[in-house]
């Protein structure tokens, strides 16, 4: 890719997700700011004056009374990101909507017309949902099992692909000398009938400014990888070791490649959290400090058992073995993290307690903590070895979010390796995408 420039998205998890679970104490932070729309007003043009490419909103539709603070509380992504769109004029609008728990033809339909509300900024982030309880909030008695959910998945996006099509880009013509509202030979049905899903279709709304939103994909899975490979813009992904992130960005650009695609057209975007001090030590005690206040022991077991499919790690010695057949509880939720987990433990001889710390961020300094200058220079560094394309920023504590922009962006920007100012009026143009 000619010109190629780090993407930059931002994903604001108000007070506290899953890992950060007091972050709510940090008087920085509204105690309601996950349902607070005048704070994500503030961050979002925040972000857009540091030429961020995308907010991203992950969501889940289920909790229980042990789930962390943001997800007990929080505004429906849709909802957001069209208010989000009244107020912001260049930053895209992505946000996390399952195909397991929607339609096609409501989703496409609502996803085109944030589209055209934000002139062009929408991304759907896809996933398939890992909370298997969110099945009993839609009638069902069971969660889709992993094979069915990606099957559901390749049907549900095709669908929506083929309602963003219904109307060419010049299908309105609102000639009022003869009369003539649209050009009918350029509405088309889609007549879908598949394993899943009956779509008759057309979609009521006019094509999308940008054709069609950005799709972003997060699934480090072997079905995810595919799906990812076959549809996506950008793969969001957890990241790893520079090594692991450079395996993981030529296998996904192998896969686009096998798929008939361009490598360069999907972007991989894998999750940040950067703690920038004063000097490295600094850096690393406040890391250290974070990490040890917003979450403890306690609901580290709880994420735990998220990612687990439930299981109750609880009742276990914390410094025995990390218990392998937990493993068995996962294959309806987070499968893939869930295998990693157990087997860094297995490989390393890792305790419960031990896994705990891997799990959290704990497990040593990392090359984006230090300095500004020394994670910007991690930053360049694994961007001109290919690990990533962009990176997905986790905003934790707002203060080192500000670091970030006010210290290390403008070493990156000065380098040429982030942009200095919007390329284009789309979420596609500034990703560097080509149109739909």
């Amino acid at each position: 890719m000619a010109g190629r420039q780090l993407k930059l998205g931002a994903i604001p998890t108000g007070a506290g997700g899953p890992d950060s679970p007091n972050r709510w104490l940090d008087p920085d932070i509204p105690p309601g700011a996950s349902a607070d729309v005048a704070w994500y007003v503030e961050f979002a043009q925040m972000a857009e004056a540091a030429l961020f490419d995308w907010i991203f909103l992950f969501d889940s539709q289920y909790i229980t009374d042990r789930s962390p603070p943001h997800y007990l509380n929080r505004l429906e992504p849709f909802t957001l990101l069209s208010a989000l769109a009244m107020v912001t004029k260049h930053i895209g609008l992505a946000g996390t909507f399952s195909t397991s728990y929607n339609e096609p033809f409501n989703l496409a339909r609502r996803l085109a017309s944030l589209d055209v509300i934000s002139g062009g900024r929408a991304g759907w982030n896809v996933v398939t949902t890992g909370d298997a309880g969110t099945a009993s909030n839609f009638s069902r008695d069971e969660h889709f099992d992993y094979e069915t959910r990606y099957r559901r998945a390749h049907e549900f996006i095709a669908v929506a692909k083929g309602l963003w099509g219904s109307y060419e880009a010049d299908a309105f013509v609102h000639d009022r000398a003869s009369g003539v509202f649209f050009d009918k030979s350029k509405l088309h049905a889609l007549n879908h009938k598949g394993e899943f899903f009956s779509v008759r279709g057309p979609l009521n709304l006019q094509r999308c400014p940008q054709g069609e939103p950005v799709l972003f994909q997060a699934g480090d899975s072997e079905p995810g990888r595919n799906l990812g490979a076959a549809v996506a813009d950008a793969i969001f992904t957890q990241g790893g070791t520079l090594e692991e992130s450079q395996a993981f960005y030529r296998d996904i650009k192998q896969r686009v490649a096998r798929a008939g695609r361009d490598p360069d057209s999907v972007l991989i975007m894998p999750s940040f959290v950067g703690y920038i001090g004063d000097t490295d030590d600094e850096a690393l005690r406040i890391k250290q400090y974070y990490r040890g206040i917003d979450q403890s022991l306690d609901q580290r077991l709880t994420q735990m058992g998220r990612t687990f499919g439930g299981h109750d790690f609880r009742g276990y010695d914390l410094d025995a073995p990390f218990p392998a057949e937990a493993l068995a509880d996962a294959t309806t939720a987070y499968y893939t993290r869930a295998q990693t987990f157990a087997r860094i433990a297995a490989e390393r001889g890792l305790s419960l307690r031990e896994t705990l710390e891997v799990a959290a961020g704990n497990d040593g300094p990392g090359p984006f903590i230090g300095t500004a200058r020394k994670v910007a220079d991690s930053i360049t560094d694994w961007f001109e070895a290919r690990a990533f394309d962009g990176l997905n920023v986790y905003v934790e504590h707002p203060s080192q979010f500000r670091r970030l922009i006010d210290e290390v962006l403008p070493i990156l920007r000065a380098r040429g390796v982030v942009r200095t100012a919007y390329d284009a009026t789309t979420l596609r143009g500034n990703l560097g995408l080509p149109s739909r």
